[in-house]
């Protein structure tokens, strides 16, 4: 079984005599404007952590490092195969512990946190074979979930939002977290009304699994428009001309070169005239800002969402 690390952000605390503590900060620059009257979160993130996944590790980390910043919103839990009875924050390069160690048992998390009668979160960073059951344990506690797990199957999304409909839970289903990521799909959507060529070009510093979940999303949604790219060579097959992706002809390239980061471009032809449209990544920290986003929108679903576009 794939190690797993579950992370939970708790309700604001109260001062020794029953007053509520101020939990916001003057100022937070990375966070997005909200009311005064703000509703306190407690967030569970549940993320591998095994040397294969080494970016999910990452965002992990990342996750627990912007939930201590956000307002309204605090680490209250962890869950991890790994480095039980450690300290969470020390294991995020905190310089102060959290005074909440890692457990082993999710069960046993989710149990005590939904003690805890304050408006609970889980986020799911882990592999798609897990997800459902994860969002079903998440909504037996009464718990909405967040999901960033690349490459879930349509099977999968199916059954998890006729779960959700029928228990009347929310779940955001994110492909990405990245609002760069998204900003670029939509405007490739744009520009396929006018263009009758396309390209995406994607690179990595380090090998992985290609196309990219970017890349196969944009791909998807520019052949659910009707539209037929790249007539000259759509039928061909030769390697250098990269994989096609749908049948609308849309192909991905991809590049992996040691310094290079991790990019998506989209480059589009008509006559006279060519339009690119490039996203680059340079860490996870990109992906935090859709997280705290997601984490404020999915506790007022009752159904599935799949999309952090939907709330942009």
């Amino acid at each position: 079984m794939q190690d797993q690390t579950n992370y939970t952000t708790q309700k604001a605390s109260r001062s020794n005599n029953g007053s509520p503590q101020n939990p916001n900060p003057p100022h937070k620059p990375q966070d997005f404007p909200l009311p005064q009257n703000l509703p306190s979160f407690h967030l569970l993130l549940n993320a591998a952590t095994s040397s294969k996944q080494h970016q999910a590790k990452e965002i992990g980390m990342a996750a627990v490092l912007a939930v201590t910043k956000a307002r309204g919103m605090e680490v209250a839990g962890a869950v991890d195969s790994h480095l039980v009875g450690e300290d969470i924050g020390l294991v995020c390069g905190m310089e102060e512990a959290l005074e909440i160690p890692i457990i082993s048992d999710l069960t046993m998390v989710l149990g005590s946190i939904s003690q805890l009668k304050a408006t609970s979160v889980v986020v799911d960073f882990t592999e798609p074979s897990t997800v459902y059951d994860n969002v079903k344990q998440a909504t037996a506690f009464g718990m909405n979930s967040v999901v960033y797990v690349p490459r879930i199957k349509p099977e999968t999304i199916a059954a998890l939002s006729a779960f959700c409909e029928k228990a009347s839970m929310g779940c955001l289903v994110a492909p990405t977290l990245s609002i760069g990521s998204i900003l670029l799909q939509q405007a490739a959507i744009s520009a396929s009304f006018h263009y009758n060529n396309v390209e995406i070009v994607e690179s990595k510093a380090n090998a992985g699994v290609f196309p990219s979940q970017d890349s196969v999303q944009i791909a998807n949604n520019l052949s659910n428009l009707g539209q037929l790219y790249n007539r000259d060579d759509l039928d061909t097959d030769a390697p250098a001309r990269g994989q096609r992706l749908g049948e609308d002809g849309v192909r991905v390239h991809s590049l992996v070169l040691p310094g290079l980061v991790s990019s998506t471009a989209v480059y589009f032809s008509g006559s006279g005239e060519m339009y690119s449209i490039k996203h680059d990544i340079t860490n996870v920290q990109c992906l935090m800002p859709g997280l705290i986003l997601a984490i404020r929108q999915v506790v007022r679903l009752k159904n599935l969402v799949y999309g952090l576009e939907k709330f942009l």
